[in-house]
């Protein structure tokens, strides 16, 4: 019952200990009493109640008893560090016990050496239980044995094997009313689908664990150790860290297993690596290390260990001893026979080799790259990866190329089974390494062209298919429904100076409730096998255009300039530096939104002359006298480009990609040609540009007060040639899919574009920080335009930065003059900045205003 009903089981438990029960009665209940605290509870008060089971069973002169009370004993001392006296217990338990009790003690045995990473122990263990097991029928614990075994075969690699047990154990569960083994069940599911590189599923059967686990009462500290390790193979490596460091301060707020701590601390170090704090990863690590050495847990202390030298590195350090001693962990992790074992040896030759120690990171890296051929992705990525590193150390640009091309295309198929847009941008992160070789290695060959290419190979990757969306999820939109509700109410509240704790905290969890139901979507295409072509740029181009694509390659700016139907490269300045002035440049915005702040103008135009310098350097005088475009990377993606004084006078369009901006120029627009105005409010101008736009485009839809509400406001987007959408947007850094543009309603989010069928063909939006972004990924960007680009918008006018209201409605009836005397967004965004007045708070309004796209 304890493990169908715990809390029920604990009751029960302390109300036979109050009536006076016999040895052997109250054995049982101090040995449910015991587990209870052993598995969700104190374990100082669990071997207090599991050593009194263990005497009262010999008193009682039961053998099969003592047996059992022992095994539950064994388990609970293992989890306390104490190793040895849990074997003992144990293989004393194992003595005792006949038959059936001797089967489940093995189980237990089994169970224990996997908790210690003994996992062939556990097998033969677990081999020898089950059959007798299956002969007496015991459905339960037949279940748990197979369970266990599946766990094992995972950690040892062993996929197949591992679901046939699953899918059996799940089976016998559906007989039974064991409700904490079956989400245990589910959990399990959850990590073999996450071996098997299916991460929405493992999301989606993790969370659905963590429910069934919620209405039982217990806490989840094992689910939280495997979740933390999807998270971070989805790049959501902060939300990992996070969660990892929660568990740990709830399990020591109870007095928890000393194995989950040593666990859930390894956990907290691997997420603190992409998350870029190497010094946390190194105090969790190292905290780690010692605690998987005292419980004598040498497959954990070998992982720990390899996460520790990885910290080390990541926080600068380099020398021969970390080679030897990485080495050293391979031999571990290979003798252990864990998947970790070609990460460890690709680290070791890493290290060699900026040691300039050729011949051991050859020896190194030839071992890591055989995983290239089989096993899950992000194995065969590591294989890829050693086998980039050895072409580059035998000077082999061919090869490093090719072997970067391999890495990335299986990168690139498991992106594509993740349906959301921010797994897929975040997945990017682990072909960093790979896409970074291949730049460096075809600046290498001098072929601009060549860098050209592979700067394209991992660009806004995310944008090359829209987000799956679901067929009709009701759950979602119930989600959104009360989402946009409570956030109108917050809003409301704020406004009045009325109190907003509870509806904040209401509004965090449906946000929880939406982002975690969109993670779980998979893929529903295989990708398009779109390769990007450099010809059929430069033919789009022709003479006039030029294309700006700015690469970085050890922190300097590479520009390649494209048009004329060649590719040129010109190398730039510092990125950090660009970033820092990009910074100063936005803060001169935000004050020139304001009257009053005119003696920032030349301040600002300065740091335009120098973002020019640092951004574009020579390339800036061979621009010719054209259109052009600019791809910058993820990081310079709050750089005004008009500002900068080559650019200011200019057609100029910005694109993630040069690939996104060759999809742009061939979208054909929808037919019908159907113009919508959306007038949100609170408004300082009260949307005032609308009105005019109404009588400009007869016949054009019109939504303000009351109509401007979403689902009406989407039905109208839905495949609309032309949208104006006059609203206040907040850009959400923290969490930049819920940026929003506020409506009748509440807020219009990123989640809700995604539902659209067709976005519209050009969108302007006349709204604050629309073209804000949240840098992710290897070079991906997350926010209201790039949701827009993938789903059918060609063209998107939006700003980058605060603007003021008044200010902003000449420049939109100028921009849509342009258009409705026929020209794209980026001539009429030009001339509207023209036709402007002179004064700072125009030019400033102009400046922060982009065209995006080639619409």
């Amino acid at each position: 019952m304890v493990f169908a009903a715990p809390n029920d089981a604990l009751a029960r438990a302390e109300g036979v200990l109050d009536a006076d029960p016999s040895p052997w009665h109250a054995s049982v209940a101090h040995q449910v009493i015991g587990i209870w605290q052993r598995d969700w509870g104190d374990m100082r008060i669990a071997l207090h109640h599991l050593r009194r089971a263990r005497d009262l069973a010999a008193r009682a002169e039961s053998a099969d008893r003592e047996a059992d009370a022992l095994a539950a004993l064994g388990v609970a001392l293992v989890h306390a560090g104490r190793t040895q006296q849990g074997l003992a217990a144990l293989e004393r338990g194992i003595e005792r016990g006949s038959g059936h009790t001797r089967a489940r003690v093995l189980f237990r045995r089994a169970y224990a050496r996997w908790v210690l990473g003994r996992h062939r122990e556990a097998l033969e263990d677990v081999r020898r239980a089950i059959p007798v097991l299956r002969q007496v029928e015991d459905v339960i614990w037949t279940a748990r044995a197979l369970t266990l075994r599946a766990t094992v075969h995972l950690a040892l690699g062993a996929v197949e094997r591992a679901d046939a047990d699953f899918t059996a154990a799940e089976a016998l569960w559906d007989t039974t009313g064991q409700e904490h083994d079956k989400a245990d069940a589910v959990e399990s599911r959850g990590l073999a689908a996450f071996r098997a590189g299916d991460i929405p599923a493992a999301l989606r059967l993790l969370d659905e664990a963590e429910e069934r686990y919620a209405k039982l009462g217990t806490p989840t500290f094992m689910l939280n150790i495997r979740r933390c390790e999807v998270l971070m193979a989805a790049g959501l490596a902060r939300e990992a860290l996070a969660e990892a460091d929660a568990a740990i301060t709830v399990l020591d707020g109870i007095g928890g297993q000393s194995t989950r701590k040593a666990e859930l601390l390894l956990a907290a170090a691997r997420a603190a690596l992409p998350a870029g704090d190497a010094h946390t990863a190194i105090a969790r690590a190292d905290m780690a290390v010692r605690l998987f050495a005292g419980q004598r847990r040498g497959w954990w202390e070998a992982h720990a260990r390899l996460v520790l030298i990885e910290a080390r590195v990541a926080a600068g350090r380099s020398s021969g001893r970390l080679v030897a001693d990485t080495a050293a962990v391979a031999e571990r992790l290979a003798s252990f026979g864990a998947p970790a074992a070609p990460e460890a040896s690709l680290l070791a030759g890493r290290i060699a080799l900026s040691l300039g120690w050729r011949a051991d990171a050859e020896r190194h890296l030839a071992v890591a790259a055989r995983s290239r051929r089989s096993g899950p992705p992000l194995a065969r990525m590591t294989g890829w990866a050693a086998q980039a590193l050895r072409a580059r150390a035998a000077d082999s640009s061919r090869g490093v190329l090719e072997a970067c091309r391999r890495g990335l295309d299986v990168l690139d198929a498991h992106r594509m089974t993740l349906g959301a847009s921010e797994l897929r941008a975040r997945a990017t992160a682990q072909g960093a390494e790979l896409a970074a070789l291949a730049q460096q290695a075809s600046v290498d060959t001098g072929s601009a062209r060549r860098l050209l290419v592979w700067s394209e190979r991992w660009r806004a990757t995310a944008l090359s298919a829209p987000p799956t969306r679901p067929p009709a999820d009701p759950e979602l939109q119930r989600h959104l429904t009360a989402f946009r509700e409570i956030a109108a109410r917050a809003e409301a509240a704020r406004r009045e100076a009325r109190p907003v704790p509870a509806l904040e905290r209401e509004q965090r969890r449906l946000e929880r409730e939406i982002r975690s139901r969109t993670l779980h979507m998979r893929g529903d295409a295989p990708g398009d096998g779109y390769r990007f072509d450099t010809g059929r740029l430069l033919e789009r181009l022709g003479d006039d255009v030029r294309l700006v694509e700015l690469a970085v390659l050890d922190g300097r700016v590479q520009v390649l300039l494209c048009g004329q139907g060649r590719v040129r490269r010109f190398a730039a300045g510092l990125l950090a530096e660009a970033e820092g002035e990009a910074e100063h440049v936005q803060a001169g915005l935000r004050r020139l939104a304001h009257p009053g702040a005119e003696g920032r103008l030349p301040i600002v135009e300065a740091a335009g002359r120098r973002l020019q310098e640092l951004l574009l350097g020579p390339a800036a005088a061979h621009l010719g006298e054209g259109p052009v475009v600019v791809v910058p990377p993820a990081r310079l993606h709050r750089v005004p480009w008009a500002l900068l004084p080559a650019l200011r006078e200019r057609v100029l369009s910005v694109s993630p990609s040069a690939s996104s901006w060759l999809r742009a120029r061939e979208t054909e627009p929808p037919p019908g040609g159907r113009h919508v105005l959306v007038r949100g409010p609170g408004l300082a101008t009260g949307g005032a540009e609308v009105p005019h736009l109404a009588s400009r485009y007869r016949g054009s839809v019109v939504l303000e007060h009351a109509d401007a509400r979403v689902p009406r406001v989407l039905e109208e987007l839905d495949g609309a040639a032309l949208a104006h959408i006059a609203a206040h947007g907040t850009f959400r850094a923290d969490s930049p899919l819920f940026s929003d543009l506020r409506m009748a309603d509440g807020p219009l989010i990123v989640h809700d574009f995604e539902r659209l069928e067709r976005s519209p063909y050009r969108i302007i939006l006349s709204c604050c920080d629309t073209a804000r972004f949240a840098s992710v990924g290897a070079d991906e960007l997350l926010g209201l335009v790039t949701a827009l680009l993938p789903l059918g918008t060609a063209g998107v006018v939006a700003s980058s930065a605060p603007v003021n209201d008044a200010a902003v409605v000449p420049l939109m009836l100028a921009l849509h003059k342009g258009l409705s005397e026929g020209r794209s967004l980026a001539e009429a965004l030009r001339d509207a900045r023209a036709a402007l007045p002179g004064d700072a708070l125009h030019q400033a309004t102009g400046w922060a205003f982009s065209a995006f796209g080639a619409a």
